[in-house]
């Protein structure tokens, strides 16, 4: 018990044991050096009676035994010694000490073999003896100077308690998304996977250049769609990267499907490798909505600062100015001229002859007035200021190679039919994002809102480096696409990407409405939204409390986050943090993952050269210079 008379009687007897062991030090020494002793006349017959007496008792009987009797009671008065604790002292010095000790007080027998003046031998085997004794009694006061509970001082940067259990089944179905992972938990590497359960609940990928968003994620989310028989539209900002694996899983997997699907692609820089489509095709535009949305979607690709300015006078007008163009080339003759190519060069005829021409279809006759009305006044400045915004824009497209490819009929965009699917690839150039973007944004536009309907196949729209092109309401069709199982997958580096190219208010949106999302090193305002959507886990903490003679430790178990943002910014390539969603017949109650992917696919090799036609360079003057002359045929016959 901890009381006071316990102690103080604890130390007497801890005293008296290191007195004996002295007093046994100093009797070995004087009966084995016994001349020695003669010889300095510190001798005497009352000292010579009691050493006689002891040597009866036979503590001399052995020179070892006599010799290891005061190391023995020096040990026990060292097992209650308490020195001032000391948090950097640790056992490999006390140790040293201790064995340096025992080795001089145990080779100092050596000495006494020496051929020396039986003085001089006493004097150094006694020196010999006190250094190792000393030496040990060093050794064992810094013993009872170490922190024995030591607190886990090599997991600096609390790994351990960051840990969290994860799924180690493989939870599969016919739509799921299902990539081989492992993690660290309760200090070894387990196996596991991140189970993408429900994929038209959406998949939100993110993750910093580099980070491997496009390899460990959106590369396998092709393959095992493409196995698993969807219909796909693949968004390639780095055409042909996602190009080539879709086309090789394609060609690999075409039979799976209950109807083989075709394979398309769009490309502006390649004409050899490109087909040809119509984004305003008449067909799918059934009324003026459709027209009024095209033209929002073109007019804001261009101009994304209109984005944040929707609503405004000198951004309404000239989208309402291009639905009119569009709608009245959709009426003119059954839309046998309407293409994005004829719009452009129908919105810069002159303008008496120009709403001339308009003013000749009554369902536009709302949306020309005010123009009409400027002309008429001769409110030039304003009318410029309505229009040319338009015309500039659009002037940007004016290309034989963006005119040849968007008026052609290869293919229509309703990928998901179940009597002719398709999986059609769409690339862009980093060189020439603006323009690019601005027709794949309509071509996108036009097909989500085909795809988007009842009684169609299962389809999974990809979408790489998302915030490149622009996609109005892209948050309807995740919230609504689900039961046409439609499957959309996004890829953003940062949050801060999207809210500037969406707006603050899209971006939240986007972020808040997907049902899975998986990121690699992200930073700031992302890593920080990250971090409190996945929540906290129930961390241990200790602390430590050193006074002179005892230690306390004290442990406490209370919440944390689970990831916080510091740790999902210095994630590693391939290391991914994540929320899942699941499925009411496929339940997971591990739903957080902090991981690595194990991707196992290796690069494919390209199976086939993507060749899609025997593309000439006349082709392009052919079709450039017939677009012009269908709208000045056009101009005529309504002048006639």
């Amino acid at each position: 018990m901890s009381t006071g008379e316990n102690e103080q009687a604890l130390r007497k007897i801890l005293d008296m044991s290191r007195l004996i062991s002295l007093v046994l030090l100093f009797l070995h020494l004087y009966y084995y050096q016994y001349a020695a002793f003669q010889a300095w006349g510190l001798v005497s017959p009352f000292s010579d009676r009691l050493l006689e007496n002891i040597y009866n008792t036979g503590l001399f009987r052995h020179f070892h035994i006599s010799k290891s009797l005061p190391i023995a009671f020096l040990g026990i008065s060292l097992l209650g010694a308490r020195g001032r604790k000391d948090e950097k002292m640790n056992y490999r010095v006390a140790l040293s000490y201790i064995l340096t000790g025992l080795l001089v007080y145990t080779a100092s027998s050596w000495v006494l073999i020496a051929k020396m003046p039986v003085t001089s031998l006493s004097v150094i085997y006694a020196v010999g003896l006190s250094f190792g004794y000393l030496l040990i009694l060093s050794g064992g006061t810094l013993l009872s100077r170490i922190i024995h509970q030591r607190l886990n001082n090599d997991d600096i940067f609390n790994r351990e308690n960051e840990t969290f259990p994860q799924e180690e089944r493989l939870l599969e179905n016919e739509y799921s998304i299902n990539l081989p992972a492992k993690y660290y938990h309760k200090g070894k590497w387990r196996k596991s996977w991140i189970n993408i359960i429900n994929p038209f609940r959406g998949l939100l990928v993110l993750g910093t250049p580099g980070s491997g968003k496009s390899y460990f994620v959106i590369n396998n989310v092709i393959r095992q769609h493409i196995e698993k028989g969807f219909a796909m539209f693949v968004y390639d900002f780095k055409f042909d990267d996602l190009t080539l694996i879709a086309y090789n899983h394609f060609l690999k997997y075409k039979d799976r499907y209950p109807v083989p699907p075709k394979f398309y692609v769009i490309n502006f820089d390649d004409l050899s490798r490109t087909h040809r489509c119509n984004p305003l095709d008449p067909a799918s535009m059934l009324d003026i909505t459709d027209a009024a949305e095209a033209a929002r979607t073109i007019l804001l690709g261009l101009n994304r600062e209109w984005i944040k300015r929707q609503g405004d006078f000198f951004v309404e007008s000239p989208i309402n100015f291009l639905t009119a163009i569009i709608w009245f080339l959709r009426k003119y003759n059954n839309g046998e001229f309407c293409t994005l190519p004829h719009v452009i060069e129908l919105m810069n005829v002159e303008y008496d002859k120009l709403f001339a021409v308009l003013s000749t279809e009554k369902e536009i006759e709302a949306l020309i007035n005010p123009f009409v009305s400027a002309y008429k006044n001769e409110v030039m400045e304003q009318l410029e200021g309505q229009i040319a915004s338009a015309k500039i824009s659009l002037a940007r497209l004016v290309s034989p190679s963006l005119y040849y490819v968007l008026s052609g009929n290869d293919f229509t965009l309703d990928i998901n039919n179940p009597d002719e699917p398709k999986i059609v690839c769409m690339g862009n150039s980093p060189q020439k994002i603006q323009v690019y973007g601005a027709v794949l944004s309509l071509y996108v536009s036009r097909m989500i809102k085909i795809v988007n309907r009842k009684g169609q196949m299962k389809s999974s729209l990809i979408f790489d480096e998302f915030p490149t092109i622009y996609l109005n309401n892209i948050d309807n069709l995740m919230a609504t696409a689900r039961s046409n199982k439609v499957a959309t997958t996004i890829g953003v580096q940062d949050f801060s990407q999207l809210k500037k190219d969406y707006g603050k208010d899209q971006a939240d949106v986007i972020m808040n409405i997907v049902g899975n999302i998986i990121a690699g090193q992200v930073t700031g305002d992302t890593a920080k939204q990250l971090s409190d959507r996945f929540g906290k886990i129930m961390q241990q903490r200790n602390s430590i409390s050193v006074n002179r003679q005892d230690i306390s430790i004290s442990r406490s178990h209370q919440l944390e986050l689970a990831l916080p943002p510091s740790k999902i910014s210095c994630l590693s390539a391939g290391e991914f943090v994540g929320v899942l969603s699941d499925d009411p017949h496929q339940n997971s109650r591990l739903k957080s993952i902090n991981s690595f992917i194990d991707n196992r696919i290796s690069t494919e090799s390209v199976l086939d050269k993507m060749s899609t036609n025997m593309f000439q360079r006349s082709f392009l003057d052919v079709s450039f210079n017939k677009i012009k002359k269908d709208i000045q045929q056009l101009i005529f016959d309504r002048f006639i």
